[in-house]
C-alpha cells in the first residue's frame, strides 16, 4: 500500500525547493524539454504569471513529491491552459501525477479554462502515457522544436477539453 499524498496549492515558499526538483528533473536529462537550471526567485516570477495556478504533491511528512502548474497559452489565448508535471526522480509511479491533475483539472474549470494543452517530447515515452491515462486527446505534432542547449526534438500535442 502506497503512503498518502496530499496536494495542495502551491505559494511562495515552495518555489525553492520546487526549483531543486525541477533541477534534479533537468540534470538527469533526456526527456524533458527544459535544458537550463532554474531558479526559486525564477519560479516565484512564472507563479506571479496572471491566471496561472501551481500545486504541489507532498507525502505524510510534507516532502515534496512532485509539482504541476498551468498558465494561459501564449497562442490560444487566455481560456486554454499550457500544462506542465513533474516528479522528482525515483519517485515516479505512486499516483503523484494522478492526484496533482484532479487538483489542477478542478482549479482549471474554476478559472475559467476551457481545455488544457500539453506539448511532450517524441521521446517521452512515460509523459505520453501520463497525458494519454489522463483522458488527454492527440491533436498535433510540432516538428523540429529547438531546446534551450541548441538541440532539435518533436513533440506531441495533446488536449484535454474541461
Amino acid at each position: 500500500m502506497s503512503a498518502p499524498i496530499s496536494v495542495r496549492r502551491a505559494g511562495a515558499l515552495d518555489a525553492r525547493p520546487m526549483a531543486e526538483l525541477l533541477n534534479e528533473v533537468i540534470a538527469r536529462g533526456g526527456t524533458n524539454a527544459m535544458t537550463a537550471p532554474v531558479s526559486g526567485a525564477e519560479l516565484r516570477a512564472w507563479m506571479r504569471t496572471p491566471g496561472a495556478i501551481w500545486h504541489v504533491a507532498e507525502d505524510e511528512c510534507g516532502a515534496l513529491l512532485g509539482f504541476q502548474w498551468v498558465e494561459p497559452h501564449p497562442q490560444h489565448g487566455a481560456r486554454v491552459a499550457q500544462i506542465a508535471s513533474f516528479a522528482r526522480v525515483g519517485r515516479t509511479g505512486l499516483g503523484t501525477g494522478t492526484a496533482l491533475f484532479e487538483a489542477t483539472r478542478t482549479a482549471c474549470r474554476a478559472e475559467g479554462y476551457t481545455w488544457i494543452n500539453a506539448e511532450i517530447r517524441a521521446d517521452n515515452e512515460s509523459g505520453l502515457i501520463y497525458y494519454q491515462s489522463r483522458g488527454f486527446e492527440d491533436y498535433g505534432h510540432i516538428r523540429g522544436h529547438r531546446l534551450g542547449d541548441g538541440s532539435t526534438v518533436d513533440k506531441v500535442l495533446k488536449r484535454y477539453d474541461l
